[in-house]
């Protein structure tokens, strides 16, 4: 049984029953069959389907982000947002899918020879609750773009929103069962990957599991893209415009109620401006407005459940057993509901809780260096390298710096954040492959020579 629970009132929503057995089996060939006639749709022809599912995502816009906040907590208005941008997602590549497919020409011994990208199927999307419905739309976008089917194995706690995902593709009027979920526990998931209708796999969640994904994939021989943790460093330099940086960072830690990835979750800052720094940092944090998340004045809403506030709960006060200096919330919100102060450590060290283990929830952890290299040093000085921003008003230093920074992206006097535009993805143990982008597009693509001889003369 999978139970969906309101997580800012405890309250049951709604609960279903697993698929299984038979109903696995029926699922998995209706979607084999979407996607071989997908496939051999022309691409002209598949296009205008793209646009139509960003116009249904429209349509729906607040009917999905009612749905999304209800299940994992999010404020409404940022829930209205994540709609929209997974809208922008599908025009993008209906716009965009031309160009990243076509041939390349590359000059050899043949009289022509070529690459083509061809799909490769049934890609499974493994997907986590934080960002329900852009998770899922940004890996569906290219999948469906190239040709592909999508089999959705959802997290389980938020399975309205996986059905409500299923039926905006049947309303767009793609073919039934292109993109399909299934009802399954994650003890399902290794059973899927080794299913021979199965092509490739895409997972975003975190690092202990994307191994067991990645073992799974790699026993059945099968691609796979992982975005696992991350812990993104915030670098502020002495010569950054300091006020311009903190109204960011509390966006970038705080957004979502702070549970991404990508969320800025280590601030280190030049000694020369950190006080400066944390000073704002604090007056802006105490403005976001804990509450309903679906009340307008909401801010900050619930997080996802009672055991993840928990699980942050117990890496604050460990923080501040270790000596960090805490400066504003530090425990759960009297109440119902799985919500948590916004959290903030000055003088932290590297070795403290807070900035050796991902948080993901509403803390921020400041540390204070010499200069830029001791940033750098300490930015690199964890086992993940999802994303990383670099604040400085030197963009030649910048230039120089990004190279040094191990992470899958950097953004320079900006806010990490995903962009249909641009690749994404991670490196060390935040995972490997890329999502979005030309690059996004092409993971699940079979890139195939073809040489065509002889040479005229």
């Amino acid at each position: 049984m999978i139970v969906s629970i309101n997580p800012a009132t405890g309250e049951e929503l709604a609960r279903f029953e697993d698929h299984a057995g038979d109903a696995i089996a029926q699922r998995l060939a209706l979607a084999t069959q979407a996607q071989r006639t997908w496939a051999q749709t022309p691409l002209a022809d598949r296009l205008p389907l793209l646009r139509r599912v960003a116009a249904q995502l429209r349509a729906d816009k607040h009917t999905l982000a009612r749905t999304i906040t209800l299940e994992m907590g999010k404020p409404l208005a940022e829930a209205v947002g994540e709609v929209e941008k997974c809208a922008w997602n599908f025009d993008f590549y209906a716009e965009a899918a031309p160009g990243f497919l076509a041939d390349q020409v590359v000059a050899s011994s043949a009289s022509d020879s070529r690459i083509v990208y061809d799909p490769i199927g049934l890609v499974l999307a493994v997907m986590p609750w934080n960002y329900p419905l852009w998770q899922v739309m940004r890996a569906a976008a290219p999948v469906l773009a190239g040709g592909n089917g999508l089999v959705l194995k959802h997290a389980s706690n938020v399975p309205q929103c996986a059905l409500a995902i299923e039926q905006v593709f049947v309303r767009a009027g793609l073919p039934e069962g292109l993109v399909t979920t299934l009802l399954v526990g994650a003890a399902a998931v290794p059973s899927l990957i080794a299913d021979r209708r199965i092509a490739a796999v895409t997972f975003t969640g975190s690092t202990p599991a994307g191994r067991s994904i990645a073992a799974a994939a790699g026993q059945a021989l099968k691609k796979q893209v992982l975005e696992l943790g991350g812990s993104d460093p915030f670098i502020v330099l002495a010569d950054a415009d300091v006020q311009a940086a903190a109204t960011v960072a509390v966006k970038a830690r705080f957004q979502n109620t702070g549970q991404s990835c990508i969320a800025a979750k280590r601030f280190i800052v030049e000694a020369p401006v950190a006080d400066r720094f944390v000073e704002a940092f604090c007056d802006i944090t105490r403005q976001l407005v804990v509450g309903d998340p679906l009340a307008a004045g909401s801010t900050q809403g619930s997080m996802a459940r009672t055991s993840l506030r928990d699980e942050l709960h117990a890496q604050v006060q460990a923080s501040i057993h270790e000596g960090a200096k805490l400066l504003l919330g530090g425990g759960p919100v009297a109440g119902p509901g799985a919500f948590y102060q916004p959290t903030v450590f000055d003088h932290v060290t590297p070795g403290m809780t807070v900035a050796r283990e991902e948080t993901f929830g509403p803390a921020a952890a400041i540390l204070r260096v010499r200069d830029a290299a001791e940033a750098v040093r300490i930015a690199n000085d964890t086992p993940f390298g999802l994303g990383a921003a670099l604040w400085t008003a030197d963009l030649d230093r910048a230039a120089r710096l990004v190279h040094a920074i191990e992470a899958g992206a950097v953004f320079v006097n900006g806010m990490v954040a995903s962009d249909p535009r641009l690749p994404f993805g991670g490196s060390k143990e935040s995972g490997y492959g890329r999502e979005l982008g030309m690059l996004g597009l092409h993971e699940f693509m079979n890139a195939k020579t073809v040489w065509t001889g002889p040479v005229r003369t």
